[in-house]
């Protein structure tokens, strides 16, 4: 596709309004400053300081950006031709901004300014996964009877994913599998015997043995390379996340609560995403899943790159394609087709573009609540504790997450990790089980509450 064509129906720039200034958001921002067909003007964070901040960082004079706490003044800056900073969504809501780009992961703030855009007329760019793994559906929903989008962001695992496996079905392949790589690679120093991932190094002494898949079953190896690196993290809330927003829009779906995520060599992945009957660990098909990139310090990453692993039907052109450097299973059966990159904010702008100019969501155009991701404890948990998300990984401390079936909100049935999330225990949670709706104190006017129950409603009846 020739992405200059497709885009120059633009009449003119589109308008952003970027919502949480770090991280994502600032490198949105930096793109909205450098894409021709895209301008980033507004910023909104919990402090309107905040927000300047960030265009300050950028290079923008600080004559050039206003501070705004009323509509009125937004108003008037917008008109002067300034950089708008604020502290509320509300603020500058009624400016023509074309995309709102939620970026704050605060899944209570992001619901209420996913409500606050899609009301105003504004396409939905919906970044803050833990909104979307909640009430995404719904609020794509909500955004079509406004004649809006509400779309997941290039750049990010989800959006890259979905669109690979869609373009592997338009192609025609047989989709055993589909997904990402992990969070963070698993780095084997052969010479000490350490395992370095997200910064914690441990020494393995006898991991060489299992450095090769060689001719060995897959599940084998899988079970050796989890032990001997138990003490490093394995499974992650945001590989889990994220996937539920994959299998919303797809279909795909994991075949296990917290997934294989089997530590892997990029040249073994398809040899492990196999169905068991194929000396894989796959037990159903069309299943979402992640691995963990496993190399040597000199060699390249997977850079938390997305995959669809297909069946090889005619063995002849996949040997060709074999011997062009394309990644086969050792049994010639399966390949795997992937892209080895996600820009985060950097890679953005498609989404944004797709969305205000041609009212199309890169993710899908009516995803379905076909999961929730849940969480279980680990620990006893006693009554009165908040579940407080904090860290990088946005977790709650004495909990993992799981993919379950998506159920309504009711009696027994297991809460939402991120409705769960920054709420009290109304009484004890024993270690191991779900924690479910029965167990959390909810303000009854929680935007992400009523979200939720309106999803509820309208497609779990």
């Amino acid at each position: 596709m020739n992405h200059l064509d497709y885009y120059a129906s633009a009449q003119r720039p589109v308008e952003t309004c970027v919502l949480g200034s770090g991280g994502f958001g600032r490198s949105f921002l930096a793109q909205g400053m450098r894409v021709p067909l895209m301008r980033a003007r507004i910023a909104v964070d919990l402090d309107a300081k905040i927000a300047a901040a960030a265009f300050a960082a950028l290079g923008v004079p600080a004559a050039d950006v206003a501070l705004c706490f009323t509509a009125e003044e937004a108003r008037r800056a917008w008109d002067q031709g300034k950089y708008v900073a604020a502290d509320d969504l509300a603020t500058v809501v009624g400016l023509p901004i074309d995309v709102v780009v939620e970026a704050t992961g605060n899944p209570e703030a992001g619901a209420r300014h996913g409500r606050l855009a899609i009301e105003a007329g504004h396409h939905l760019v919906l970044v803050s996964k833990e909104v979307d793994s909640v009430v995404g559906p719904y609020l794509a929903h909500l955004a079509r009877q406004h004649g809006k989008v509400v779309t997941p962001v290039d750049g990010d695992q989800p959006s890259l994913l979905i669109g690979l496996i869609t373009w592997a079905q338009l192609l025609g392949f047989d989709i055993i599998a589909a997904g990402k790589s992990s969070e963070y690679d698993f780095v084997y120093d052969q010479a000490t015997g350490s395992m370095t991932s997200n910064g914690k190094t441990v020494s393995i002494p006898g991991f060489a043995p299992h450095w090769a898949l060689g001719t060995r079953p897959a599940i084998e190896v899988a079970q050796a390379r989890a032990q001997a690196c138990a003490e490093l993290p394995q499974r992650c809330v945001p590989d889990l996340c994220e996937l539920l927003v994959v299998a919303n829009a797809t279909g795909f779906m994991p075949d296990h609560p917290d997934l294989h995520a089997p530590i892997a060599r990029v040249s073994e992945v398809p040899s492990f995403l196999g169905a068991t009957a194929e000396g894989g660990l796959l037990t159903g098909g069309r299943v979402l899943d992640v691995f963990h990139c496993l190399r040597r310090p000199d060699e390249a990453s997977f850079a938390g790159g997305v995959f669809v692993i297909v069946r090889c039907e005619d063995r002849v052109t996949w040997d060709l394609l074999a011997a062009k450097g394309h990644v086969v299973s050792r049994d010639g059966a399966r390949a795997m087709v992937y892209l080895p990159r996600h820009l985060l904010g950097l890679e953005a702008a498609t989404s944004v573009l797709d969305a205000a100019i041609h009212g199309r969501s890169s993710g899908a155009q009516a995803p379905f609540p076909r999961l929730d991701l849940v969480a279980r404890a680990t620990q006893n948990l006693s009554a009165g504790t908040v579940m407080a998300m904090g860290g990088h990984h946005h977790t709650m401390e004495g909990t993992v997450g799981e993919l379950h079936p998506a159920q309504p909100l009711g009696s027994g049935n297991p809460v939402p990790f991120y409705l769960a999330a920054s709420r009290q225990l109304v009484r004890n949670v024993a270690a191991g089980a779900l924690i479910t709706f029965d167990d959390i104190e909810i303000d009854p006017g929680s935007s992400l509450l009523a979200l939720r129950r309106q999803q509820d409603e309208c497609f779990l009846g």
